[in-house]
């Protein structure tokens, strides 16, 4: 049976997940190239971040295979872009090969594109269709999108719980609550986020070191550390090579800044009239540092600060099909508001997925209506 648009498409959100995690801050994007004959003639996905994007692999892989082409089709799972960055524009990189027409899935929220690579591709002839794939590309992308539409990156936070909601016994004691499978599925959401955050609590009290270890992945994500008086240890086991460690505080300590700093960390102040870290800030900041997606695993309070602020998108909670009785309360991280004295005040949340790993259950829920954007 020949293969259809949507096929097409489907073949291109394939190839924008093989690029993996490793483009950030850039989008995850895939292109197939088919001929007049509709026969596949080059294909390609966005490479890391400074490498060429998925048209110009496309492009690439088309002229190895010895194939022209000339009046073929691109399906591209984002628009073209149209600007000079790290690399040069892919709408001119087809237009140069001939390409006649590009079907899209979604025009780029980067206001240096934001439809001036359809503009240029139509200007010069090229027929240009926009929609094919739209919902998968942009969810795929949902970080990124977060970045450029609402200036801060897309926030999940993860927590464990037993089946009767306890995060951990009475005495503090949580390794392990959940089994294997859910631990690894735990290091694979780490390794799509750009950044890993936490509090100083949770520094001090496990002094973990919050790197993806159990899946592979081609970087470690950055860390951020809320930490108001500068607590943080400079020999804490967070300080890995090769992964930024930014730590936000609202007292300034000049001695301490320094100490951290000499092991590598950038350190901000970003005060709040409470003399806490300024939450909804710091996410703009870490906007601006090139962060999509920001994957948080703190304790109570700072997960509670977090919910009640308005800066959590989606919940990643793993069920362990145990039961604890007296411990710590899963309501203590997912304390939002109240006590409430109607159901109006409640968060409304949509589950995304409920999934069995191994003997645990994930749950993913995301704040209602917080994806329209």
């Amino acid at each position: 049976m020949a293969k259809t648009s949507v096929n097409f498409m489907t073949d291109a959100l394939n190839l924008a997940r093989q690029a993996g995690y490793d483009t950030d801050p850039n989008p995850r994007v895939g292109c197939v190239l088919v001929a007049p004959d509709n026969t596949v003639i080059g294909q390609g996905h966005t490479q890391k971040v400074g490498g060429p994007h998925a048209e110009v692999m496309a492009l690439r892989d088309a002229a190895a295979q010895g194939h022209t082409v000339e009046g073929a089709t691109a399906y591209v799972t984002l628009e073209p872009c149209s600007h000079h960055g790290r690399t040069g524009p892919c709408c001119d990189a087809l237009i140069a090969a001939g390409v006649r027409r590009v079907v899209a899935s979604l025009a780029d929220p980067n206001p240096l594109v934001a439809g001036q690579g359809f503009e240029r591709l139509r200007a010069a002839g090229v027929e240009v269709e926009v929609g094919p794939g739209a919902a998968e590309a942009r969810e795929l992308n949902l970080g990124f999108f977060s970045r450029m539409v609402r200036k801060q990156p897309w926030v999940r936070m993860k927590v464990a719980a037993s089946l009767d909601g306890k995060t951990g016994l009475a005495n503090g004691v949580s390794q392990w609550i959940t089994a294997e499978a859910a631990r690894t599925d735990g290091h694979a959401w780490r390794a799509r986020a750009s950044a890993v955050l936490t509090g100083v609590g949770t520094v001090l009290e496990d002094n973990p070191r919050l790197d993806v270890r159990l899946v592979d992945t081609p970087r470690q994500p950055h860390l951020v550390v809320v930490d108001s008086r500068l607590q943080t240890p400079p020999e804490a086991h967070i300080f890995i090579a090769g992964r930024q460690v930014w730590i936000y505080a609202a007292h300034q300590d000049d001695e301490k800044a320094a100490a951290l700093e000499a092991r590598g960390a950038t350190v901000t102040y970003l005060p709040n009239a409470e003399g806490k870290v300024d939450l909804p800030a710091l996410l703009k900041d870490l906007a601006a540092r090139g962060v999509n997606e920001l994957h948080v695993e703190s304790g109570h309070k700072l997960n509670g600060s977090m919910l009640r602020e308005g800066c959590v998108d989606e919940l990643l909670v793993y069920l362990a099909p145990k039961l604890i009785g007296s411990g710590l309360d899963i309501a203590s991280h997912l304390h939002a508001a109240g006590p409430l004295t109607s159901l109006e005040g409640v968060v409304p949340l949509e589950f995304r997925s409920v999934d069995l790993l191994g003997p645990d259950l994930r749950v993913v829920a995301r704040v209602a209506g917080r994806d329209a954007f």
